[in-house]
């Protein structure tokens, strides 16, 4: 039994284990010949032994994990027709200004945009050299922004604007959105403030548990000439994960000639549609709008179901019936103690001795349930128990019938809408000549990198793969294992603990059970059984087997003795009596096998019956 425990167990281990460590072996020496184990052991005490081996390498400490592959960090360069790039690796903000100015409206103390900005690595960063645009101050208005190479038209090519964010910190309540600063005559980036003009803002935001992944683009009413800001819907897909997870994403806005949208995060699709139909509000207002200056007619009956006017109150109908009724059927229970109270005053209680009954007025001592009523069904006045009155039909209303003059809800007429303009070219926005950062954030250290503005797919693509393609395989390779990933996804979970219990152990238990249980009874069943002199049809004693081997033994040694050698037939050859009582002797032994071996048979067809009608249905069998 503990040999096939210790087997399943084994087997279950390194079936568990043997892939992992051979894929570690694999990682860290590569394929090649086959290593003798004991051999190599062997040389190994034996170089311990000769002191060939040195103090300090055999006290040296095991190996640890293989070392993470190094990724070489080499910056971005653009490549083909591109507006701005900024990879921030000469180390300096000389092409970025920042702002000056101070937020209207609003307290002097922080209406200074006064937040730091800093040209740094990332503080866990896995590619040395590789420097980026930090937001260092919390509380704090941040505005910065940078000139293009020359302003973005609309025309018939797509934008494309991309950039990396880091929260390295993570993010309480704060943004990392970029504005499209508009081309505007007095466009001064020493002013930059939250009301300087923006073509469009895109980006992440979060406060609270609000995941937020805008893209605002501001029209101009062709009628009025002026601007409104136009959202777009709601990403469908889960953002929490790239605002907590403290990993560099790529943020790309994709904005093509025919309306349409693309919104991607690390490459991937979050979020499309048209800026015709999937922006709030719309960029088209409606045809027709309602008319102010209609009124409700004042006999227009908008109820679709009114009272039966035919209907009379039965002469039955009892409106003053009791809900409840006493229960005329009840009983009294016996021994109910009608003349004792239900509480008493406490005999053991002690008025205290600062109680002033001028003060408190006269001292009672405090209540408790009357001792005597412990055995009695109850105590005190008995009362029947209430009942529903079934007589109890409550006020008389008359039932609902359908309106004949039901007209439906009343809407206003709806009119031709002065305001009514169709653009059906949304795309062709206000050209924009600046790129820029205006935020407000509670949570320091965010992290930008890579800024990217073109017109052309493959361009994009190629600095995304040199740029935050290098980040990725970088922290991809410093990614913990799965057991570390498993571990901290519970420290936030913890329901997870559950999952992984389950997991392990209902499989192992399961192995456990199928492979090491038999029906083999132990000794201390055995033991059970002889405790008791009750009969065991369905259980062979251990005499009986006993007899049972012996007179098998017999039987086959009366077997062998049949055949005799040459010699003793030829010594009964020569004396016919002899072989006649021989042969005599011999039926009389086969006899006897025969009546043993039709015992031997009905006795275990008796077995087997006897054992098939046991309600215990043990089987012991050799």
């Amino acid at each position: 039994m503990d040999l096939k425990v210790r087997l399943c167990v084994l087997l279950l281990v390194l079936g568990c284990c043997s892939p992992g460590l051979r894929g570690q072996v694999e990682e860290e020496e590569g394929p090649g010949p086959d290593l003798d184990v004991e051999d190599e052991l062997d040389d190994l005490g034996e170089e311990l032994q000769d002191g060939e081996v040195e103090p300090e390498e055999a006290d040296a400490p095991p190996p640890g994990p293989p070392p993470a592959p190094k990724v070489t960090y080499k910056a971005p360069e653009p490549m083909g027709e591109h507006f701005f790039a900024e990879s921030f690796d000469r180390g300096n903000l000389d092409s970025w200004v920042v702002s000056k100015a101070k937020k209207e409206d609003i307290d002097e103390e922080i209406a200074k945009y006064d937040g730091k900005w800093s040209v740094e690595e990332m503080k866990d960063g896995k590619l040395p050299g590789d420097m980026g645009l930090v937001l260092k101050s919390r509380a704090k208005h941040h505005a910065i922004s940078a000139q293009l190479l020359r302003p973005f038209m609309f025309d018939t090519k797509p934008l494309i604007l991309q950039y990396e964010v880091n929260f390295q910190t993570g993010i309480d309540c704060g943004g990392a959105y970029v504005k499209l600063l508009s081309q505007t005559p007095d466009l001064n980036l020493d002013e930059f403030v939250d009301k300087t003009p923006y073509t469009i803002m895109f980006g992440p935001d979060k406060c609270g548990e609000d995941y937020k992944l805008h893209f605002i683009f501001r029209h101009k009413n062709p009628k009025t000439g002026e601007y409104e800001e136009k959202h777009a819907k709601k990403p469908d897909a889960e953002l929490r994960s790239f605002y907590t997870d403290k990993k560099t994403h790529l943020y790309t806005l994709v904005v093509n000639p025919d309306n349409s949208f693309e919104i991607l995060v690390d490459q991937t699709l979050v979020n499309s549609g048209s800026l015709l139909t999937d922006m709030t509000p719309p960029v088209n207002p409606p045809a027709e709008v309602e008319d102010p200056e209609d009124q409700r007619p004042e006999d227009w009956d908008e109820r679709p179901k009114i009272q039966d006017p035919d209907a009379v109150k039965p002469d039955d109908w009892d409106e003053d019936a009791p809900a409840q009724v006493p229960d005329e059927s009840a009983v009294k229970p016996d021994g109910w103690l009608d003349d004792e109270p239900e509480y008493t005053s406490d005999p053991d209680a002690v008025k205290p001795e600062d109680w002033d009954e001028d003060m408190d007025g006269e001292w009672e001592a405090p209540q408790v349930p009357n001792p005597a009523c412990e055995t009695a069904p109850g105590c005190g006045a008995w009362q029947r128990p209430m009942i529903d009155n079934p007589n109890h039909r409550g006020k008389w209303k008359a039932p609902m019938i359908d309106n004949p003059n039901y007209q439906g809800l009343w809407k206003p007429r709806k009119v031709a809408n002065p305001a009514f303009f169709e653009d059906l070219h949304p795309f062709r926005m206000n050209p924009f000549s600046a790129v820029g950062l205006e935020l407000w954030s509670m949570s320091s250290d965010i992290f930008f990198d890579n800024f990217f503005i073109t017109n052309d797919r493959v361009t994009a693509e190629r600095w995304a793969t040199d740029g935050w393609g290098l980040k990725k395989a970088a922290e991809g390779a410093a990614e913990p294992g799965l057991a570390t990933q498993m571990m901290t996804a519970a420290e936030e979970r913890p329901w997870l603990w559950v999952v992984y219990v389950l997991t392990v152990a209902l499989p192992l238990v399961l192995i456990i059970f199928f492979c090491c249980t038999g029906k083999k009874k132990t000794p201390a069943a055995v033991a059970d059984y002889k405790k008791t002199d009750e009969p065991q049809p369905d259980v062979k004693e251990e005499e009986e087997e006993e007899v049972e081997k012996e007179e098998k033994i017999e039987a086959d040694q009366a077997k062998e003795d049949k055949s005799l050698p040459a010699e003793k037939k030829s010594d009964a050859e020569d004396s016919p009596a002899e072989k006649e009582g021989e042969e005599e002797e011999e039926e009389a032994n086969k006899e006897e096998d025969d009546e043993e071996e039709d015992e031997a048979a009905a006795g275990e067809k008796l077995d087997e019956d006897v054992l098939r009608r046991s309600p215990r249905n043990r089987v012991r069998k050799d």
